[in-house]
């Protein structure tokens, strides 16, 4: 009988969890819509028509305010917002993958040489502790200020705040796999350090990668709504949740529903990536349990 390759082991067992199974069966679906997004949107999410600003939408069918085809409604420049939502969980899910792999990239990098190399340990984790003495966002912010407001920018911000997290925790995995008995073996037997690096030490890490990694998704995504909120992140009128709320706080009292529809968005996705990563967490590396 052939042998099951354990990631598809770790997948079954995520699915077997009613909670999980639901957000992914959530996370696949906003995938499905920002990726066909010209399918499921009828309208241009930057197109303007005053004429229908502040329209509610399906919970308001019996009103005569109501314009058939807005479902979710028009916001304060008569923007469809079912379009706006849709478009802009593009941008927001697009940041937060792009920003984690390329921290992901980075970090694993550093995390394996500081791991592996003694000499450059305190080297590399003085840099790191340096990053992290920043809180995130407030390091986001400045990263920003310097190089200017756009999404390039703000994606590349959210990378170098990724970073120091995915070294660290990878450096303690690397630490704890370098004295396992197979690793002293194969090095007696003459291997080379980039063999044993990426054939061994790497492979075995990839459990912690995976969960720090859909962990960092989630953070990433915060972090680019919280720019775009300040007005930092995605400049308008390109449509982001964080930027359809903090648009919005001028007609809250008369459009709560502008602020609800993309803070509700962005809570499920960020949840629902939280989840996927704690349960990954206690099926794949419980260590990383705190």
């Amino acid at each position: 009988m052939k042998k099951m390759n354990p990631f598809t082991i770790a997948f079954r067992k995520l699915l077997k969890n009613k909670l999980a199974t639901i957000c992914f069966i959530l996370i696949i679906i906003e995938l499905i819509l920002v990726i066909f997004a010209p399918v499921f949107t009828p309208y241009d999410p930057t197109a303007m028509d005053t004429t229908i600003r502040l329209r509610p939408g399906f919970w308001a069918m019996d009103s005569e305010l109501y314009v058939p085809g807005h479902w979710l409604g028009t916001d304060e420049l008569g923007r469809d917002v079912w379009s706006r939502i849709i478009y802009g969980g593009r941008i927001s899910l697009s940041v937060g993958f792009i920003s984690t792999g390329i921290g992901l990239v980075f970090g694993t990098f550093f995390g394996l040489m500081a791991g592996y190399y003694k000499k450059l340990d305190n080297i590399i984790m003085r840099f790191m502790d340096i990053l992290f003495t920043f809180p995130g966002i407030l390091l986001a912010l400045l990263i920003v200020a310097m190089l200017g407001v756009n999404v390039i920018n703000a994606t590349i911000a959210i990378s170098i705040w990724s970073i120091p997290s995915f070294a660290r925790m990878i450096r303690g995995r690397v630490l704890q796999i370098k004295e396992e008995e197979y690793i002293t073996a194969i090095r007696s037997l003459g291997a080379k350090d980039y063999w044993i690096l990426t054939k061994h030490v790497l492979v075995n890490a990839l459990p912690t990668i995976i969960v720090i990694a859909t962990m960092r998704i989630a953070s990433s995504i915060l972090s680019i709504a919280t720019l775009s909120y300040l007005g930092l992140g995605v400049p308008q009128p390109a449509p982001e949740w964080g930027g359809m709320i903090s648009s919005a706080r001028t007609v809250m009292y008369d459009a709560s529903y502008l602020i609800v529809i993309p803070g509700i968005a962005v809570i499920i996705t960020v949840v629902c990536f939280n989840i996927l990563g704690d349960k990954l967490r206690d099926i794949l590396d419980p260590s990383l349990k705190d």
